[in-house]
């Protein structure tokens, strides 16, 4: 028991005074003498003792009555030791990501949390509360009542550590209080294992939040793919856990038209695939969806076929082009070729790709001409020539790298070694190849570069890039080499025409970082636009000559088909999606121990918080005490003889 005012209690000293005016007394019995002495004598014994014990117990009352009222003034109180006389700060995580969609046994997992978050708390408790979207510091339930009703779900989940990192800045640093931060989530699994980065100054609780069923269906991911008779087909992956998934119906819509409908079965916790066939040259703002209640940010898929661009290609040649012509044929490609001598520079800076063709010297004008060109991200292809000026090459390729062309060599070597994992060969090789019929070079040049995309034998490199230049260090004319008839050279310049213009994929997921090139040029103050129905945005841009590299990463935040715009004038459209790892609906199994305490709701806690917390008063029966004393007191002097 504590004491709120505790000088009261000094009052007890107080309690000496009646004693000793009891002890001390000077009241005394009076004997008066009688015939029967024997028979008075007992009398004067019998009423000696009687009135002594009377005595005592009034004494007794008056100073337990005295005593309970002193008491009631020092107003005493019981309560944990750790939380007297400090002021409680309290932090609050609420997970609103989309696998809070779930149904637990009251609702929707996230709308049933903010209903007993406002309901449990006290109307002026200052808390501070923050989601994976927004944040508020030192605020009372009034002053986010509407901004919670009104929460919406996100696909930008904060990682739990960082979420009790982000709770703990939030907290004051002063001993004084008691620090206690609660996470309200489902616990979706992400790792392996689960770990907060806990403090022994602050109280952590963990509410998991866990759903009446784990099924949920889901779209994965799309892509195109040519089936065997050449048709264009849009692959769908679909997944499915905690139960099977029969004869679930899929429809293709472009815009809002319904192109196509199918169903699938899909197994408990596998996954299925199925197709739609799209019409070549069609341009589709597509999406594909499903029906699943459960959760629902995954039941639809974007993705759009523009219009295809073609990409510039400016060949300079002083050797035989008829290999660069086959493969930078006119379906995707624009390609202007000339001999060094006829060339047209002004086609230069409006390339995307630039291949200098075996030219025995480089012109002074041309490495003008091309540095202002890689400045404005193009790319350039170089293959020197057997024949070439060695200090010639050295002199241009200096102007962008150093990594450069040393010495020439008159060896053979054979082009043995491919880097698979680099970009110029994603998806080009479904495995390892070791059985390659490997082509060679009768002369070359040696180079220092050190990462290779092609090299030879003794781990030389044939074609390395750097700084957005892919370099040969061999002539590949069929005096010299036999490459052109080997079948590297089509993915190999392919993909460096491809890539030299990164056209937007079918679609992107949002919170990723996306960066992909619009084929226009604008103007000084030129501002490319995301606009949909939802949202604009003006994403992270980089304005070339003939092009703009438009790079997204936490932007947009809503799932849709999104224009690219110049003003109000229309580029192209982009599709974007959320990602599909949260529909994968395992938890993580949490038990309380040392470092958190688990619950499973948040009224529970609530609660627990309350006990902990409280404070009884107990002036208020001391008072009763003091009464009840005093009217012992009274029974005493009229009833006790």
């Amino acid at each position: 028991m504590q004491f709120k005012h505790p000088e009261f209690l000094y009052a007890l000293f107080a309690l000496i005074i009646p004693i000793l005016v009891h002890l001390f007394q000077l009241r005394r019995f009076q004997k008066v003498d009688f015939t029967n002495v024997q028979f008075l004598k007992a009398v004067t014994l019998q009423t000696r003792k009687s009135s002594q014990i009377k005595k005592w117990l009034t004494l007794l009352t008056r100073l337990l009555a005295l005593a309970a009222i002193i008491i009631a003034f020092a107003q005493p109180f019981l309560a944990l030791e750790e939380v007297v006389g400090k002021r409680s700060e309290t932090v609050i995580y609420l997970d609103n990501s989309f696998s809070m969609q779930a149904k637990g046994p009251k609702g929707p997992l996230l709308k049933r949390a903010i209903q007993e978050i406002l309901s449990q708390l006290p109307e002026q408790e200052s808390i501070s509360l923050f989601t994976n979207t927004e944040t508020f510091n030192n605020v009372s339930k009034k002053d986010i009542q509407n901004d919670l009703l009104q929460l919406e779900y996100t696909s930008n989940q904060i990682p739990y550590n960082a979420v009790y990192l982000k709770a703990k800045q939030l907290l004051s640093t002063s001993p004084e209080t008691i620090k206690r931060i609660i996470m309200v989530s489902d616990f979706q699994q992400k790792d392996d294992t689960f770990k907060l980065p806990t403090e022994a100054d602050t109280k952590t609780h963990l509410v998991q939040l866990q759903p009446v069923t784990k099924q949920n269906i889901a779209i994965d991911s799309l892509y195109l793919e040519r089936n065997t008779d050449n048709e264009l087909m849009l692959q769908v992956m679909l997944s499915n856990i905690d139960a099977n998934a029969n004869n679930t119906s899929i429809a293709l819509y472009n815009d809002d038209k319904l192109v196509a409908k199918t169903s699938v079965s899909i197994p408990k916790n596998g996954v299925a695939n199925t197709e739609f066939r799209l019409d070549e040259g069609t341009k589709i703002n597509g999406r594909v969806a499903l029906e699943d209640p459960a959760i629902t940010f995954d039941n639809s898929r974007y993705f759009t076929i523009n219009n295809p661009e073609k990409i510039k290609v400016v060949a300079i040649n002083e050797t035989n082009d008829v290999f660069i012509k086959r493969i930078f044929t006119s379906d995707e490609f624009t390609l202007v070729s000339s001999s060094v001598d006829a060339l047209n520079y002004n086609d230069i800076s409006d390339a995307n790709l630039v291949i200098i063709n075996e030219v025995k010297q480089i012109p002074i004008s041309l490495s003008n001409t091309i540095k202002p060109f890689i400045n404005q991200g193009g790319s350039l292809c170089f293959i020197p020539s057997d024949q070439g000026d060695l200090l010639s090459y050295q002199q241009f390729l200096s102007g962008f790298s150093t990594q450069g062309l040393l010495t020439k060599k008159s060896i053979e070597k054979r082009v043995t070694q491919i880097n698979f994992a680099h970009p110029l060969y994603r998806g080009v090789f479904d495995k390892k190849i070791t059985n390659f019929q490997y082509p060679k070079v009768n002369e070359y040049y040696q180079a220092n570069a050190p990462n290779a995309i092609l090299s030879f034998e003794d781990n030389t490199p044939f074609l390395y890039r750097t700084n957005g230049i892919y370099v040969f260090t061999a002539a590949i004319n069929t005096e010299n080499s036999n490459f052109t008839n080997s079948p590297l050279i089509v993915p190999t310049l392919y993909n460096i025409g491809k890539q030299s213009l990164k056209l937007p994929g079918i679609s992107y997921n949002i919170g990723q970082t996306n960066s992909y090139d619009v084929p226009i040029a604008l103007g000084q103050d030129g501002i490319v636009s995301l606009v949909s129905d939802q949202e604009s945005i003006i994403p992270l841009q980089q304005s070339f000559s003939s092009k703009v590299r438009i790079t997204t990463d936490e932007v947009p935040t809503k799932a849709g088909i999104y224009k690219l715009q110049d003003k109000n004038n229309v580029i192209q459209h982009v599709g974007y999606n959320y990602d599909s790892s949260e529909s994968n609906l395992q938890y993580y199994t949490l038990n309380t121990n040392t470092e958190y305490e688990v619950s499973e709701s948040i009224t529970e806690l609530f609660n627990q918080i309350k006990q902990e917390t409280s404070v009884n008063e107990l002036w208020k029966w001391f008072i009763i005490f003091a009464l009840l004393f005093l009217f012992l007191e009274i029974l005493l002097l009229k009833y006790l003889k």
